[in-house]
This record gives structure tokens, C-alpha cells and sequence, in this order.
């Protein structure tokens, strides 16, 4: 794996607007950075493939222990939500997809940070922002990348028991969220699927008839939410999720998968797994396990985009991230080798389709702790 510096293309700006990455420059930050991409070998998109799927199958063994053994507490799942998630479960409730973060140098096995299984974005840069840019730049080489085609075959896959529209929405007066969902909308269109947007603060329940409802008072029965689960759960609506009147796209059972309490049961039961990290509830049963003075990272079960992440290296705190998160508990984990590149530390973004990996987005920074302004960088292979 290289990092290798270019020229980004002319009128860049304008050519990825086209495709839909108009916050490609926050407040005057670079976001989408083409001045380099990530050249990889056959070999190490076939690794980081195959640790993708092994991923999703080892989280889904993981999530149905915390069905079995009741660890719903020390994910800092609430109690309300505990009956709905097992009916998802039950009923296999369809996934459209999700995003692993691994760490990963071309080297070394890539080791598994989180998974964001419920609304991951950075979805219109990878799926198709560096899909262009490949085009321009290096028709030759290839990108792992069927993240689009994946996503239509998704939609086509459960359009028969679709009834009246797809609604789809994300959070008011947020750009990303915006364009990640008229992104996905497109994907649902092109599957052959009526589609209508709707606000998460826009959808209501209609007390007389029993139903999620638009604006208008017509049924919502599929709805896809760029909105976290346990944001809905302290909705006004909240009381009714557990019924099963609409189907929820990411559905309530990736409640289990987006929660970072999921990797110390990921460790318990696969330990020494090359693409896990050791990973604990408490601090002392980590410290137990390292040698003396080993370093780690402590992570809020919930938290989004690296806040409140702390990293802590030889008892003093190293790296300490700001937000809102951490009432929901800790874990605490190993700290995973980072790549480097002249100073800069690619996280490995593995896209998984309808349980299938089937993408690459890469993000970097020259901190330690990716977070929401880090760059989004092109790869080829």
C-alpha cells in the first residue's frame, strides 16, 4: 500500500458537486482531498475484503450473545427498547448496510476499530465521488467499489413486500445528511421504487389509526432514518417503535452492532482473533491482560465521529477528544497500530451490503482519532 501525491483534477470543486459531495469543504477545511490517493495491490483489497465479511459474521455471532445472555445493561441499551430489538431479531429485519473502521497498514492484519452499523455516512464519497475521479484520473486501475450496483440489488431484494412509498429523511438543516439521503433515494429509485422524503422531525404517529404517518396523515410503513437508534428511543414517538407497524431501514437489531459495547463480547469470544483488538468493560480487566504500562484507548459505547475519545499511553493522557457523549458508559480497548504515511494515519472504511462487503472509503488525518473533518482521500488498485 502506497500513498502517492497528484494534482487534483481542474474545476474539482465543480466536478464533485455534480455528483452530489457538495460539503466537500466545510467552513474552509479540506474534506475531499484528491492531492493524493491510496494505492493498493490486489492482495490487500482481497484482505481487507475477507475481513469485512468475517467482521459482520463474527458481530452477528456476537449480538446474538447479548440476546441469550441478557447484556443489554452493559451496553447502555435502555430497557424500553430491549422486547422491539428481540422481535427485529427475531424477524431478521432487513439490513441495507453499514461501515467497519479498520486499522490497517498493508502489512499487518487490519484490526477492527468500530463498526457503524446504523447510519454511517461518508456513503456519496466512496460509492461514487471517487468512482469519478477514477474515471478521470486512472482508467486503467480498478477501485474496490461495487458499493452502488450493491445498493440497488439491496433495494430490488425487498421491493416486492414494499407497499406504497420508501420515506426517507435524515435531520433538518444538516448538508451530509442531506445529500447522503438523496443519494440513497436514488439508489431506491433506480431499484425500481417510489420514494418520498420526510424529516425525522416530520414523522408523527397517528394515535386514532395506530400508524407512523407523513405530514399529510399518509402511512409510513418503510422508513429509511439517517438517525441513530438511541436517538429515536428518546423521541416523542418512542412508546410506539416497538410495534410492528413500519419497517425501520437500518432496522432496531443493529442497535446490538452499532454499539461499541459489542467489542469486548467480540473479544470473549473470539480471543486473539487477528482482526480484533483485546477489548474490555472496565479498565482493570484490559490492564489485567497487557503488560505493564501498556497503552489504551477509552471509547463511550455510543459515541460518533471520535468524540470523547481519550487515548492513554503509559498512565498519562495522550489524546483527548471533545463532545456530548459518555453517560452511556465506557470501553476500553487496545490501541491499534496506525499506518503512517509521512505523517498521515489512514482509517480503512469497509462497506458492507446486505451483510456482503462491497466497498473501500479511506479517511486520514495526522492525529491519532479520525474524526468528522477528517479527509476522505481516493484509492485505486
Amino acid at each position: 500500500m502506497n500513498r502517492i501525491r497528484t494534482s487534483p483534477r481542474r474545476n474539482w470543486e465543480a466536478k464533485v458537486e455534480e455528483v452530489g459531495l457538495t460539503y466537500h469543504t466545510p467552513d474552509g477545511v479540506t474534506y475531499w482531498d484528491e492531492s493524493a490517493y491510496y494505492e493498493l495491490s490486489a492482495r490487500e483489497v482481497d484482505v481487507l475484503e475477507k475481513a469485512g465479511n468475517d467482521l459482520h459474521e463474527m458481530c452477528i455471532a456476537a449480538a446474538g450473545q447479548v440476546l441469550e445472555n441478557n447484556l443489554f445493561e452493559q451496553m447502555g441499551i435502555p430497557a424500553a427498547a430491549v422486547p422491539a430489538i428481540k422481535d427485529s431479531w427475531e424477524r431478521d429485519d432487513f439490513s441495507l448496510y453499514g461501515r467497519f473502521d479498520l486499522s490497517y497498514d498493508g502489512v499487518n492484519p487490519p484490526k477492527l476499530l468500530e463498526y457503524n452499523a446504523d447510519t454511517p455516512t461518508a456513503l456519496v464519497e466512496a460509492a461514487v465521488a471517487q468512482w469519478y475521479w477514477l474515471e478521470d484520473t486512472n482508467r486503467h486501475a480498478d477501485q474496490f467499489n461495487s458499493i452502488h450496483e450493491r445498493l440497488i440489488a439491496a433495494w430490488k431484494k425487498i421491493a416486492p413486500t414494499v407497499t406504497g412509498k420508501i420515506h426517507l429523511g435524515g435531520v433538518k438543516d444538516h448538508l451530509e445528511d442531506a445529500q447522503t439521503v438523496l443519494y440513497i433515494e436514488d439508489t431506491c429509485a433506480q431499484a425500481g421504487l417510489r420514494t418520498e422524503q420526510l424529516f425525522i422531525e416530520d414523522l408523527g404517529y397517528h394515535t386514532v389509526n395506530g400508524r407512523f404517518v407523513n405530514l399529510r396523515g399518509v402511512d409510513v410503513n418503510d422508513y429509511f432514518k439517517l438517525y441513530p437508534w438511541e436517538w429515536m428511543w428518546h423521541e416523542e414517538f418512542a412508546q410506539y417503535l416497538g410495534r410492528d407497524i413500519c419497517r425501520f431501514i437500518e432496522p432496531m437489531w443493529k442497535m446490538l452492532l452499532s454499539n461499541k459495547g459489542l467489542l469486548p463480547v467480540l473479544w470473549q469470544l473470539y480471543p486473539d482473533h487477528p482482526n480484533l483488538l483485546p477489548a474490555y468493560y472496565t479498565r482493570e480487566e484490559l490492564g489485567k491482560k497487557q503488560p505493564s504500562g501498556a497503552g489504551y484507548v477509552q471509547k463511550p459505547k455510543l459515541s460518533r465521529e471520535g468524540a470523547n475519545v481519550t487515548l492513554i499511553e503509559g498512565g498519562v493522557t495522550v489524546v483527548e477528544t471533545a463532545g456530548d457523549y459518555g453517560e452511556e458508559g465506557y470501553i476500553y480497548q487496545a490501541i491499534a497500530p496506525l499506518a503512517d504515511f509521512e505523517g498521515n494515519h489512514p482509517v480503512m472504511g469497509v462497506w458492507i451490503i446486505n451483510h456482503e462487503a462491497g466497498g473501500l472509503g479511506i479517511r486520514e488525518d495526522t492525529a491519532r482519532v479520525t474524526g468528522n473533518l477528517s479527509r476522505f482521500v481516493p484509492h485505486l488498485f
